[in-house]
Order: C-alpha cells, then structure tokens, then sequence
C-alpha cells in the first residue's frame, strides 16, 4: 500500500475549509484564554434554552423536544434530586439506552453538581458491578429496560434500596409509566417538582466533576476516566472550530451516549450551537440513510467500524443522495476511507484523534484524506519488543525522526492537564516522569502515531496490538487495512497467536465474508502477498459471520486471542497457511497436533 503524505499543496486546497472557520477559531480562542471559573454543561444549556428555547433539541422516533421542553423536565428532575439531598460531588449511576431521559438524566445530575457515572450498558455481572463499586454512587437510575441486568448485582452494590430508581421505558412526557418492582418511580415522583433553573448550578466550577467515562474493558474490568467541567467546556470550545454547527443544523447520533464522543463530543456540540440531536437506541447499517432522510440530518457522529458496516450495505441507487454535508468521529481507516468518500459523496469528514483522559488532540480542518488532522504532537521512540519506552543515556526519552512511527505523549501542564482516573494507581501508570529534562511529566497516550507532512498525523497502532514475528513488528491496522481493502471481505480483525517452539507470535485473522461470497483461498493468499512483507501474512484464518465489537464498535480481540488457532473452542472454520504452500487449508485437530508438536517448522 502507498503511503500517504501531505504536502503545501494539499493544504492549499484544502484552505478554503481553514478560513470558513475563521470566527468559530476567533470564539474558541476567546473563549479559552477568558476561562469563567463558574461554568459548567449546565450553564451552557441554560444559555442555549434562553437564545432558541422553542428549536427543536431532541429527536428520537417520533417524539421531538424543544430546548425549553427538555430543559424543564431536567429541572423537575434535579429539584427532586436536591430534595432528595443529593449535593455537589456526589456520585449518580446511569444506567439507561438511548433516549431522551438519558439526556434528561446526565443534564439534571449536571445541574445540581454531582457526577454522573455512565454505566456502559451492553456489560453485565462481576464487570458492571466492578464498574459501580468503584466509584462508590449514592443512587442509582436505571431504566426499565435494564431493569433484569441491575437486579442481577443488585445485592452486590452498596446502594439503599431507596436510592435506586426506575424510569420507565415509554414516553415519559406523556405519562410517568411504570417501573419494575424494587424501584421507585423517579418520573412519577419529580412529577410536581418545579421547572425553573436551579440558583445551585451558578456555583458549579470548572474544577467539579461532571462525569465518570468508562473505558470498554475489552482485556479485562474497566476504568473510570475523570471528566470535569473545565474538559467539558475546553473540548467543546476546540470541537466547534471543526464541526461549525449552527441551529439549524440536524445531528444524526446513532452512537452510545455512555460514551464521550457521543455525549460530549457530539451532543455537547449540539448544545452550543443550539441545534438538534437526533438519538437512536442502537445503531442500525440497515436503517441508517432511511433515518438520515427521515431527520432530513446535516451531519452523523461515527466511531470505530461504524464506516465499514455501512460499506457492507448491498448498494442502491440512492447511495450518495442524501442531506448530509459532513461526518465526524475517529476510526475511519485509510484502507475504506476512499471508497467510503466515493460511494456515499459526504462532503466533509470530520476525522479527529482524542481520548475521555487525554490531553491532546487532532483534528481534520483541512478536509484531507487518511489522517486525524492536524496538530502539535510529541512522538518518542518505543522499543516493541522490549514493550518499552527508548531512553537515552542520560536516561531521558528520544524523539522520533522523519516519518517513522512513534509513542504519543501529551505534557502535563496548568494548560493540558491530565485528571486522569478514579483510581489513583491507574492515573500513576499512565504517567511518564523525568521525559526530556528531571521532573516534567507526560500523558501516555498508549497510541503510536507517524507524522505524514505539514502537521498532519496518521494513527498506527494501538501498543499490545502490535506483536514480533521472524524478528519483525507487525500492525495490526497495517494487515486489518489490506485485507479490509479485499473485495469480498466485509469485516476483519488481526492479533498474534502463539505456536509451541517458536518465537514471537504468529499472525492470525477473524474474516467475515461478505454475503454471499465465497472466498478463494489461493487468490486470497496471492493478494496479500502483494500487499505485505512475508512476516506480516496471517498464518490461519478464523471465518465468523460477526466480528464481536465493544458497544462502541471497538474489536473484542481477548476472546480471540485466547481461542487462538484451537480447533476445539472454535466453532467455526478455522484455516492455516502451511509453510513453502500458496494457499490455506482448514485446520483440523490432527493437524493442529502436527503444528503444536513441531511438525510443521514454521
């Protein structure tokens, strides 16, 4: 595959996109250097409910509400919660799908000055559990619709029974519906609360938590990453430059809102700009351009494969007719970005790299191809088979040259901090002391990233997705990339397994076939050959009808990993690549003994 690079040309055409943000820049530079210490996602509702309180804010199926609507349901809520002696700093457990009380909830919580803890709600037992004991709420709401999964630990939390709440799963602004038993009806009994702002959210400051962002816990339990309102206010400020929203515009979110590209990159978006959000309880490839026509959307917020499922769609002759002028999210990979630009003519795409805990971040102002954008990075030197950072004599890290691949880190100072988690012990981990000089600090992102030409960046790998094979380090993304780009492969996901008496770890791949195809192995094997070096070509192949995804369409690769090649805790097919052979072959238990036992010397 080529690589890509960005030159001054590039950026000249793509200067047009950089001036037309001119005054949202101007209002995100005013904004950041005069830092209100009094702000907080609560004032910033309140002053959008005050400019457009009759616009549209909300739209989920059929039910639509304004900004004034939603803001004094919020309002009855967070009376209640006051009522109920919930103070600034406490912490409040979410656990709902998407849908509008979600947004009623996390904003009436935000109101008073407690901390939401968005629950991810496709985890159940011990992990769900793990994730609310760690942050110790004093109440718990949980709609009804996951009413089963709460009542499974319920006994394991340290929750009074009469501080757990149902809301029921309907139209609550008609009717406060009913609740399972064991909860109490939060809907029904806010009911009679008042609807005005509270005095209390004038006190909130940016130093007060706002929320606790789960990470998916795709290896193992998750952490609680610390979003406080000062992040809230300063992403949004930076977010605007690049999404240059307006009331008018329809944001299609098909997205987790427990996540914080949905919730804060997008929907807090929306809430500054005073236009809509339109919410879906989960994301549908099938259903999506209906609903883009339906909303009549302006721009969709995207994650992970998202993309990709999309592409998977048979083709229509509407494809590209649509309302849509711009995209925005991570995780649009340069092997489908092209087609993806192609196929559906979306104008704009919005690419941007950011963690919840980070402290850097890039975005694609320029409207350029295969990057996360531009931005100021600091890319250090990692040795990947040491699974170690590179120091120098004097003990201090090395930055990378040129367009090699790097670690990238994020200083830790008044102006980029890093709150980090809720476990003291996580936050330490994540941290790099004594970098370039005694006694500095730096967030590591975990992320290795090259620099592609003028500022410009492009994601590489995430570290423990990478592994050495023949004494070679393989992407992953590099091989997801080529065989993503295989015209009769819907999905893929790439990890390394271990085989007995070798060294390193091999290739091996999970494949979905896109419907109806057969692959053919030799021509597949052919086509890899052309792309990649020998060290990188997968050594089996594991064919599923579904690639399992985090709800935020992340690759669960642990399971993976931990079934490897073993025929006997796969059920489905399972191919290799023998040595000095063009093609693959199924893999069955006498042959997998065969590779074990040293047989085959790969």
């Amino acid at each position: 595959m080529s690589e890509d690079v960005i030159r001054p040309i590039d950026l000249v055409k793509g200067f047009p996109n950089l001036v037309a943000r001119g005054p949202a820049i101007v209002k995100a530079a005013v904004a950041l250097s005069n830092k209100k210490e009094m702000d907080s996602m609560g004032l910033c509702v309140e002053r959008t409910v005050k400019r457009y309180p009759k616009r549209p804010a909300i739209y989920y199926e059929d039910r639509m509400l304004t900004y004034i609507e939603f803001n004094e349901e919020a309002n009855r809520v967070a009376h209640f919660l006051v009522d109920k002696g919930i103070n600034r700093g406490d912490v409040v457990a979410l656990l709902m799908h998407n849908r509008p009380e979600y947004l009623i909830m996390f904003t009436a919580i935000a109101k008073v000055g407690a901390c939401v803890a968005l629950l991810i709600n496709t985890q159940t037992g011990k992990v769900l559990a793990h994730g609310i004991n760690l942050v110790s709420p004093v109440m718990a709401i949980v709609g009804s619709e996951l009413a089963e999964t709460f009542n499974e630990i319920r006994n394991d939390l340290a929750i009074a029974d009469d501080a757990i709440y149902g809301v029921s799963d309907t139209n609550t602004q008609l009717k406060p519906g009913t609740v399972p038993k064991k909860y109490l009806n939060l809907i029904k009994l806010s009911g009679q609360y008042p609807t005005n702002n509270l005095s209390r959210t004038q006190t909130i400051t940016r130093a007060d938590h706002l929320c606790y962002v789960y990470t998916s816990g795709t290896t193992g339990f998750p952490k609680a990453a610390i979003m406080d309102q000062n992040r809230y206010c300063t992403a949004n400020a930076g977010i605007n430059v690049a999404m240059q929203l307006n009331c008018k515009d329809i944001y299609y979110v098909p997205l987790p809102l427990y996540h914080a590209t949905g919730l804060i990159a997008c929907w807090g978006s929306v809430i500054s700009a005073g236009a809509s959000i339109v919410i879906r309880r989960r994301f549908s490839a099938s259903a999506f351009w209906d609903d883009i026509d339906k909303y009549q959307a302006t721009i969709f917020g995207y994650v992970g494969e998202l993309c990709r499922y999309l592409l998977n769609q048979p083709s229509k002759p509407t494809d590209g007719k649509h309302t849509l002028k711009k995209m925005f999210g991570n995780g649009l990979r340069p092997g489908i970005w092209q087609e993806f630009k192609t196929r559906f003519k979306v104008p704009v795409i919005l690419e941007f790299y950011g963690a919840s805990e980070g402290n850097t971040g890039f975005a694609n102002l320029f409207n350029l191809d295969n990057t996360i954008g531009v931005g100021s990075a600091t890319l250090v030197k990692y040795d990947r088979e040491k699974d170690e950072v590179v120091r120098d004599a004097e003990g201090h890290l090395v930055k990378v040259e040129g367009r090699e691949p790097g670690l990238l880190i994020g200083p830790i100072t008044d102006a980029t901090p890093f709150v980090g988690y809720t476990q003291k012990d996580k936050t330490e981990s994540a941290i790099l002391r004594d970098v370039f000089k005694e006694g500095d600090a730096w967030f590591n992102t975990g992320d290795l990233l090259r620099h592609i030409g003028c500022k410009h960046y492009q994601f590489v790998d995430r570290l423990g997705d990478t592994f050495r094979w023949k004494g070679e380090n393989v992407s992953t993304t590099q091989v997801e990339n080529v065989l993503g780009s295989h015209p009769d492969i819907a999905d893929c996901v790439v990890y390394g397994v271990e085989i007995p008496e070798t060294n390193g770890k091999a290739g091996m791949a999970t494949i979905t076939p896109l419907d109806g195809k057969t692959l053919n192995y030799s021509q597949l094997h052919g086509f890899i050959t052309k792309e990649l070096p020998a060290y990188a070509i997968p050594l089996f192949f594991r064919i599923k009808n579904d690639v399992d995804t985090t709800g935020t369409f992340k690759y669960k690769k642990a399971d993976l990993k931990k079934e490897a090649y073993n025929v006997g805790a796969c059920d489905e097919p399972i191919l290799v690549n023998l040595p000095k052979t063009d093609t693959y072959v199924p893999l069955t238990a006498e042959l997998q003994t065969e590779i074990d036992t040293g047989v085959y010397q790969f």
